[in-house]
């Protein structure tokens, strides 16, 4: 068993004035997306540089942080809608925890839409100079779920377990780690190299969601399920269910991507 470190949610707290890790993780994420953007050859190319990249990084923020609480009350809150519908100032109340991974993603596409077309720039190209930058996100916010000691684990007796605050007296697999090993190394890693590869525009989309689909979809066969949720179809959670919608979005769209590219050698 490994001890759990017990760092301070709060990295600075100034009377009634909080400043999280949790916070502080979101902000590095879209300060090294920021960056990463700019370094890539096809951004430079669509003219995705400089101040532009700095309202698309504000349009993204503002995406993620609304698609990521809507998205948490109607995959995971579907049980209290009632609750929302007399209060639905409720929904937008973030500070009160509870962000979907899911729902943010869909808020970022949203946000990257729009953007484009304000913009005049074509939105596949523009996706994938985002996507290929977003584990780095991703890995940190799973650091912060860490350092937060939530999203837990299910008990292992493996030599790694740790007893988190909150989780009772059994060691639990560290899964935020996990996540942040394979949706922030990894996941990164991959999609940093195969942009290199001269994929039609839209394929780092269709990688970033085929491998961080399959990746967590394991994943989440040692994390415990939601409270409020459980397990649906008896073996299965709502991230999982989620993933596999992820997969075949990606299929879908590499089928979509082929016959697109596939048009011209065939006239």
């Amino acid at each position: 068993m490994i001890p759990y470190p017990n760092i301070d949610p709060d990295l600075v707290q100034i009377g009634p004035l909080r400043i999280r890790w949790y916070g502080v993780m979101y902000v590095l994420g879209f300060i090294a997306s920021y960056f990463l953007i700019q370094k890539q050859e096809r951004s430079r190319q669509i003219g995705l540089v400089g101040p532009i990249v700095q309202d698309l990084i504000f349009y993204l923020a503002i995406g993620l942080i609304l698609g990521g609480r809507l998205g948490y009350v109607l995959f995971y809150e579907f049980n209290d809608y009632g609750s929302y519908l007399r209060n639905p100032l409720e929904i937008f109340a973030t500070w009160h925890g509870g962000m979907s991974f899911h729902g943010g993603f869909i808020g970022v596409l949203l946000a990257a839409i729009l953007f484009c077309r304000r913009r005049k720039l074509p939105f596949a190209a523009v996706a994938d100079s985002i996507v290929v930058t977003t584990p780095i996100g991703l890995g940190l916010g799973r650091i912060g779920n860490f350092i937060n000691a939530e999203l837990l684990g299910l008990p292992t007796d493996l030599p790694w377990g740790m007893i988190f605050p909150g989780g009772g007296p059994l060691p639990r697999h560290p899964s935020q780690l996990y996540e942040a090993f394979f949706e922030g190394v990894v996941l990164f890693a991959l999609l940093w190299v195969l942009r290199r590869r001269p994929f039609p525009d839209g394929m780092m989309v269709v990688f970033f969601l085929f491998f961080y689909g399959i990746g967590r979809f394991f994943i989440e066969f040692v994390k415990e399920p939601d409270p409020q949720i459980g397990y649906l179809f008896t073996y299965f959670t709502m991230g999982q269910i989620l993933c596999a919608m992820m997969v075949l979005a990606a299929i879908l769209l590499a089928s979509l991507i082929h016959l697109r590219s596939s048009k011209p050698e065939q006239q």
